[in-house]
């Protein structure tokens, strides 16, 4: 399967992902608003997103997926079976660890997180953390199962999977939030059940496909098969690799706590704000960014296997270009027209006027960052393929410290919105590091002609620009007297007609965009 099509084909699901996501996104703003009680679910939510992103996606998968691919490489299915095996087998027994220690351990955990909540908040977190905190397990069985199918060049199942997260939550806002408020149950409890149904489903989907590839894991349940596991010399690979990923992936969660905390002593709804920014956020960064990462991490890997730098080069390449042709004019859009993407999509029936203001105003700061945000999804699997998770792991550290004087300065005048410009900034330092890195030790030679490339995307982007700062101001888009079809039809052709400007612009500058596709 080709880059491009693989590449179309996690982006495809992405794109069904985040569509699903944008409306559980919607009816949750609708239905909850923004209040303490939804500052709490999304405090709690985030406290096993956080141990995922190191048990799952994060650490284990920048370490498991290179190992693996070298594995396949050199011994075949069956060498790598016997891998996926071991690794398995220690996961589960770790993650059941972790799970009774964080059901225990909630209170101390989101008196970590968010310590300046009211105590009635802060109870309530406590409690919806202990109701989610097994969805940390799901989630990680679920990037070891990601990780096997994509070294198989299975990217469908994997990207299709967390649509099915959303469903289980839009069905949870549908038919558990009203049998929650008839028999007296906080209502925002609802969506506890439902991330923790969408974790069982999107689970249930993998090991199918696991099955059929004949890769399920066969799981050791006794100490003798737990030892056998620890001293594999494969799995000890992947834990040596950990080590510095997992101390890089904290890195990032760390600053992820600090924000959350700082959030928790700013005004009630600070959480809910930026969190609803976030979402709008990852549309670009999921459907570019990550789908490239999670193709180009076992090729780049296979690449390094077998040696060919010519083409583990050419294919960071080709990404970075892709990086540079969307998410520059995404970076536009939401510097230039966050507050009618987000009035159209939240200012509904609980989410008032004053909170499409704050979370627009949080949605544009993540403009600055947004080529770097998607950027390192990139370069960083640059590094992961060759085995690097240390050099990664140093410019997070140095990247953290640099976010957290940008809060110190940046906070006291601009309150919550000054939580994501500083991750903005931080992550085009982190990008232009990677980058910086990468170049100096020859892993990647930019091949002929960025120059000119960059400046026809400026030139389309910046065309695009002029038409976005005349739509964002020749429409009312805020307010409860605007007709609601009115907006998201608006934003439609606003939408339509910017991709048109931006393309037909880069066609007239001499961009081939379908021939850097198929390249």
């Amino acid at each position: 399967m080709s880059l491009l099509k693989s590449a179309s084909t996690v982006s495809l699901f992405t794109l069904a992902s985040r569509v699903t996501g944008l409306v559980r996104d919607v009816l949750f703003a609708s239905v909850y608003g923004v209040s303490p009680m939804t500052d709490a679910f999304f405090v709690a939510f985030r406290i096993p997103n956080l141990f995922r992103r190191i048990f799952g996606e994060g650490a284990f998968s920048q370490a498991f997926v290179p190992v693996l691919s070298a594995c396949k490489e050199e011994r075949g299915d069956a060498g790598a079976h016997a891998l996926i095996d071991h690794v398995a087998t220690l996961l589960v027994w770790v993650l059941l660890l972790v799970c009774v220690v964080g059901i225990v351990g909630a209170p101390v955990l989101v008196w970590a997180l968010a310590s300046g909540f009211h105590p009635a908040a802060f109870d309530a977190t406590v409690v919806m953390t202990r109701w989610m905190f097994p969805y940390i397990g799901f989630m990680s069985l679920v990037a070891l199962a990601g990780g096997i199918l994509n070294t198989w060049r299975k990217f469908a199942v994997p990207a299709a999977a967390p649509v099915l997260l959303n469903v289980a939550m839009i069905l949870a806002i549908v038919v558990a939030n009203p049998w929650f408020e008839r028999h007296g149950i906080v209502p925002i409890y609802s969506q506890c059940v439902g991330v923790i149904l969408g974790g069982i489903l999107q689970l249930s989907l993998q090991l199918i496909a696991l099955r059929r590839l004949g890769m399920l894991p066969r799981l050791g349940r006794s100490l003798r098969a737990l030892q056998t596991a620890w001293t594999d010399p494969g799995t000890r690979k992947v834990l040596r690799l950990m080590g510095p990923a997992l101390v890089g992936v904290s890195v990032a969660q760390i600053s992820l706590l600090i924000n959350t905390q700082i959030a928790s002593h700013l005004a009630p709804g600070s959480v809910t704000w930026i969190t609803n920014a976030d979402r709008l956020m990852e549309f670009p960064t999921a459907m570019l960014g990550v789908a490239l990462g999670v193709v180009l991490m076992p090729q780049l890997a296979a690449a390094r296997a077998s040696r060919n730098d010519a083409e583990y080069s050419a294919m960071l390449d080709w990404g970075l270009r892709l990086v540079v042709l969307l998410s520059v004019p995404c970076a536009v859009g939401l510097l230039l027209f966050a507050k009618p993407l987000v009035a159209t999509l939240f200012n509904y029936r609980a989410f008032t006027v004053l909170d499409v203001d704050r979370t627009a105003a949080a949605l544009m700061n993540y403009g600055v960052g947004l080529l770097g945000i998607v950027a390192i999804k990139v370069l960083a699997p640059g590094f992961y393929a060759r085995q690097d998770t240390g050099t990664p792991m140093r410019i997070a550290i140095g990247v953290l410290v640099l976010v957290q004087v940008l809060n110190y300065f940046l906070v006291p005048p601009l309150q919550h919105a000054a939580l994501t410009l500083s991750i903005s900034i931080g992550a085009a330092v982190n990008a232009l590091l990677l980058l910086a890195v990468l170049v100096r030790r020859g892993s990647y030679r930019p091949l002929p002609g960025w120059g000119r490339y960059l400046l026809q995307v400026i030139v389309a982007s910046a065309l695009l620009a002029v038409f976005l700062l005349w739509g964002a101001n020749a429409f009312d888009w805020a307010g409860a007297h605007v007709e609601k079809f009115r907006r998201i039809w608006s934003l439609a052709l606003m939408l339509i007609t910017s991709c048109a400007i931006y393309f037909i612009a880069l066609r007239l500058t001499g961009v081939k965009v379908m021939a850097l596709l198929r390249h």
